[in-house]
């Protein structure tokens, strides 16, 4: 008899989107699984049929879970999450010995995929000399970058994505420095990674004490063509003292995949500043990237059905804000 299982999301349509191309149908042949989708909203319709489920499957649009729903779910053993953060959701369960998987590995690749791209067209001055490139008397202009040989890129932030981008960035020789989130464990300031490498990358995790760390004086003190990558979140960035020092250093150049507010309210100089290039948070698994996370997490169901030690499994201590 097959392990009873449901798909849950306030948003109907990212089970269809992440588990798409066949993904359902492979996990209607691991487990017996409900046929329709819960929501918050639905939940109490359906709750005395979801009595002997074990296992969820979800994306983004997870319900969050009160003592009511776990009573109508007693026999509840796991959640694989084909998405990344599990922090909104996941401490009720765990602190019900509840499994949670998360495919924030699988969320990691395309964003350093997206993010080597950029650093290797900054370390080429690509966006400074595309920006000034308007007449054959350009060709000549602004060539006092170094390439990307034996150059610096700092990467802010030690978690998944910055490892991953460091582990793509071993293809190149290039000198990457990884600064962890957590002050205590830096060997290199964030004042120092501004002021010495050619390349910053922000990847610091959605914490609180991460609001604002980047601010004017940081970018002032970026070398000359610089430039800053953000795809973390925009809250990190003192985004008025980023304009005020972009409008006095037109020499670098930010790559902003994220703002605060998102996207920036109309009439925002982010849209029309030379030196600052927007793109509307795509950095994060779109389209035919959303089916790696459901394989991330249909491999770990598997590995549960079959008693094996599980390789996406979020624990308590894992998780960022409170």
């Amino acid at each position: 008899m097959k392990t009873r299982a449901a798909f849950f999301s306030n948003v109907p349509g990212n089970i269809d989107y992440v588990y798409g191309k066949g993904r359902r149908e492979k996990i209607n042949v691991l487990f017996d699984v409900y046929p329709e989708i819960i929501t918050a909203e639905n939940f109490p319709r359906h709750a005395a049929n979801l009595n002997g489920t074990e296992v969820i499957f979800s994306t983004w649009g997870m319900p969050g879970f009160d003592a009511d729903k776990f009573s109508a779910m007693p026999s509840l053993k796991a959640v694989f999450y084909g998405a990344g953060a599990t922090d909104y959701f996941a401490r009720p369960f765990l602190h019900r010995d509840i499994i949670v998987c998360s495919a924030w590995q699988a969320n990691a690749i395309p964003v350093a995929e997206f993010t080597v791209a950029q650093i290797i067209l900054g370390l080429k001055g690509y966006f400074r000399d595309s920006r000034s490139f308007k007449s054959p008397e350009d060709s000549r202009k602004n060539k006092d970058f170094s390439g990307a040989f034996e150059e610096r890129v700092a990467l802010i932030g030690a978690g998944a994505i910055a490892r991953k981008t460091e582990e793509l960035l071993a293809n190149y020789n290039v000198e990457v420095t990884v600064i962890p989130s957590r002050p205590e464990r830096r060997t290199v300031s964030i004042e120092e990674a501004f002021k010495t490498a050619f390349v910053v990358s922000n990847h610091l995790p959605n914490r609180d004490d991460n609001r604002k760390v980047f601010t004017r004086e940081h970018f002032l003190s970026m070398r000359p063509g610089a430039v800053f990558i953000n795809t973390g979140r925009g809250a990190q960035v003192d985004e008025a003292g980023l304009i005020a020092a972009f409008k006095e250093r037109p020499d670098l150049t930010a790559l902003l995949d994220v703002t605060d507010p998102e996207p920036p309210p109309a009439g925002s100089e982010l849209y029309t500043m030379p030196n600052i290039h927007l793109s509307s948070h795509i950095a994060g698994s779109l389209n035919n990237e959303v089916i790696r996370m459901a394989d991330y997490m249909i491999a770990d169901a598997e590995r549960w059905l079959n008693g094996e030690p599980l390789q996406y499994r979020v624990s308590e201590d894992m998780l960022l804000t409170s």
